[in-house]
């Protein structure tokens, strides 16, 4: 395994300031007043949902952002619930692993992919990030951290819980072995049946057109110019001057899927080919423009300067300010990722296309390994991620979300699931019976038993 892209890992952190970073953490809980909400002390987050604000103190996890060790002999990783996955890859990447599912923006942590829900091109081997956790450390609602393992209630319950259950300080993840560079094969199908079809094959086989697999995921331009991006592990070096290709650069991803054909990444490069560009949103900031590309400088080329940048629009309202000069409908935000069955999919992206328009977005194929409570996808089925991301102008009703109660319809009735990192709509009944609140509540009163964390519902739904 050569270091060809590679970032410097930083320091690991080791047991000893693990344990003070524990320390610090408990002692932060204990600071914060009784009756008043239980939540992290963070200026960041990934998460699409608004939430109250509150002057109490919140939980110091500055201790717990980093990588306590690394087993090459195990493949297997000590991870602290705060640490990046930039960070996380940078620390395994030089021993030629990477985690099993390496969710696409940098600044997703370890910890919210476990308690939220992580996916990427990997997920129809390795179904979600949570699967891939052999133990891991809770700090519960009553202030202690406990260690849990599968078959645990509170283990089991823990994936989709945002945090209404506690929140990871250690997790133990395996890992899986990785070459230097990844080659990329863009396949154009002209409908979604094809597409389907050629993803059933290369689940059931691991193979498309007689070549392994090993990551799978896919864009949708329109109704009839869809791809799938079919990403294969190699130590295969670029010959005769071949170029590597740079996506953190003047190249923009998704632009190159229409353009080529085959396409050779380091596997760095590769795991953050979607951070650059936030996907293509960040074309909302002209950031995809050449003249301001080149100006834009490459250490604010990613996800989460984009994300600060939006919440500046959110809280000056500057989009909505233009659509009222320029006598525009008010805009309903639409950021939501769904998974449907994948012989459903064909029908949610006709209805998508005449009830909501976006383009393109992102397919993500994944097959659960497991049961899970909160997240209830049948083991072994194939579900389809289906990403979108923007806004679309709906009018006055925009504050009460149309566009996005019509779409948990339609995920609903098609038999899947969205996250929810972004708005929900659900009425409590409906929400329980699709995330399984009689077993969070359950937990719950084990673990929490003066409830000092905020429910699920009250996070998702209520936005608190």
């Amino acid at each position: 395994m050569t270091d060809v892209g590679i970032r410097d890992p930083q320091v690991l952190p080791g047991w000893d300031a693990h344990r003070r970073g524990v320390a610090r953490l408990r002692a932060s809980y204990d600071a914060i007043p009784a009756g008043e909400p239980v939540r992290l002390a963070k200026t960041t987050s990934n998460l699409f949902r608004a939430r109250s604000t509150t002057t109490a103190p919140g939980l110091d996890v500055s201790g717990l952002t980093g990588v306590i060790g690394v087993d090459p002999a195990t493949r297997t990783a000590q991870v602290q619930g705060m640490c990046t996955y930039e960070d996380l890859v940078a620390a395994t990447l030089v021993h030629g692993l990477v985690p099993l599912v390496v969710p696409q923006l940098r600044t997703i942590t370890l910890g919210g992919a476990v308690t939220g829900l992580g996916i990427e091109s990997t997920s129809f081997r390795h179904g979600l990030p949570h699967e891939s956790v052999r133990e891991m450390d809770v700090l519960t609602g009553d202030g202690q951290v406990v260690t849990t393992r599968p078959g645990d209630p509170l283990f089991d319950a823990f994936p989709n819980s945002y945090g209404s259950l506690g929140y990871a300080t250690r997790l133990e993840i395996d890992l899986e072995e990785v070459p230097a560079y990844a080659a990329l094969r863009h396949v154009r199908f002209h409908d979604a049946a094809a597409l389907s079809a050629a993803v059933a094959t290369v689940v059931a086989t691991g193979e498309h057109d007689g070549e392994r697999v090993d990551g799978l995921d896919g864009v949708v331009f329109a109704p009839d110019e869809l791809y799938l991006t079919l990403a294969r592990w190699t130590d295969r070096k670029p010959v005769d001057g071949e170029p590597l290709s740079d996506y953190a650069g003047q190249q923009v991803f998704y632009r190159s899927i229409q353009e080529r054909t085959t396409d050779l990444l380091t596997v760095e490069d590769y795991l953050w080919r979607w951070d650059t560009d936030w996907f293509w949103c960040s074309g909302a900031f002209g950031a995809q423009h050449p003249v301001l590309r080149r100006l834009w400088p490459r250490r604010w080329r990613r996800s989460d300067a984009y994300h600060r940048l939006l919440g500046l629009d959110q809280r000056f309202g500057i989009a909505d300010r233009l659509d009222r000069r320029a006598g525009r409908p008010q805009r309903e935000r639409v950021v939501q990722d769904v998974e449907v069955p994948l012989d459903r999919l064909g029908e949610f992206l006709s209805w998508f296309d005449e009830h909501v328009g976006m383009r393109p977005v992102w397919l993500c194929p994944l097959v659960a390994r497991r049961d899970w409570p909160t997240y209830p996808l049948a083991p072994g089925e194939t579900y389809v991620n289906v990403g979108f991301w923007g806004t679309v102008h709906v009018g006055p009703d925009a504050p009460d979300g149309p566009t996005n109660r019509a779409i948990e319809a339609r995920v609903h009735e098609l038999g899947g699931h969205k996250s929810l990192y972004s708005e929900a709509y659900y009425d409590r009944a409906t929400f329980d019976s699709l995330y399984d609140g009689a077993t969070l509540a359950a937990v719950s009163t084990v673990t929490d038993p003066d409830g000092r964390l905020t429910s699920l519902f009250d996070k998702a739904v209520r936005n608190r």
